[in-house]
């Protein structure tokens, strides 16, 4: 498989060496899309909070806070980030500690870039068939390359307006998209048409129908949010 620079995955690497971490966010950045960078595990857990990246690299022994306590923090509210872990020698104290922390790798330095090349894209390839499917609530799911709604395994049959409106929503999340937008989408090839709101409100009654309660919210006087948590 060809894999190409924008690989739209993202990576944060923790590593207190100041040049080695240079070296791999370097090297990485020719195919990984977003790689960051940190020199202990205090600025490692706040890019972590704000930035939410797909895979951790971290280092073992590091100032402030090591590699298995921060990502002991980590794993309190978070399972599914993918974590590898390097270091400079096998500790088998250390590497029974980390087993339990549920991570992809323990890595012993120093690490071939090869091999961590493919480890990563093989991580990238299963995050990028993961994130095509959206979880919605009450086990219902949209399969956003298929465009389909499922429950349980089972399709959701969606009227053509419906299947479009909820394909936009599911693009947005969680945030508002106005009615306004929602009409447009919908009637993209016939500019000329002008807007109903009673239009919009009937699609959304029926659509909510083949939803469990409360997935699809209206903002009043702004337009609608599809909720997943």
């Amino acid at each position: 498989m060809q894999h190409t620079k924008m690989n739209p995955v993202s990576i944060l690497i923790a590593e207190d060496e100041k040049d080695l971490l240079h070296s791999m966010s370097e090297y990485l950045e020719l195919f990984f899309e977003t790689v960051y960078r940190a020199r202990d595990g205090i600025e490692a857990f706040r890019i972590y909070n704000d930035c939410h990246p797909d895979i951790i690299i971290a280092d073992i022994n590091m100032p402030r806070l090591d590699g298995l306590s921060m990502i002991e923090k980590i794993r309190r509210n978070d399972q599914e980030t993918k974590i590898i872990i390097t270091s400079a020698h096998s500790d088998k104290e250390k590497l029974m500690q980390a087993i339990e922390l549920h991570l992809v790798k323990y890595l012993i330095k120093p690490v071939q870039s090869d091999t961590l090349k493919t480890l990563l894209f093989s991580l990238a390839d299963g995050l990028r068939q993961q994130k095509n499917i959206l979880d919605l609530k009450a086990s219902f799911q949209w399969h956003k390359g298929k465009k389909r709604l499922y429950h349980k395994g089972e399709e959701v049959l969606l009227k053509p307006k419906e299947q479009k409106t909820l394909a936009l929503l599911c693009t947005r999340p969680n945030q508002t998209v106005s009615a306004i937008d929602i009409y447009n989408h919908l009637y993209e090839d016939q500019p000329e048409r002008d807007f109903s709101a009673h239009a919009i409100t009937s699609l959304m009654k029926r659509l909510r129908q083949k939803l469990p309660q409360e997935t699809i919210k209206t903002a009043y006087g702004v337009g609608y949010i599809l909720q997943t948590n």
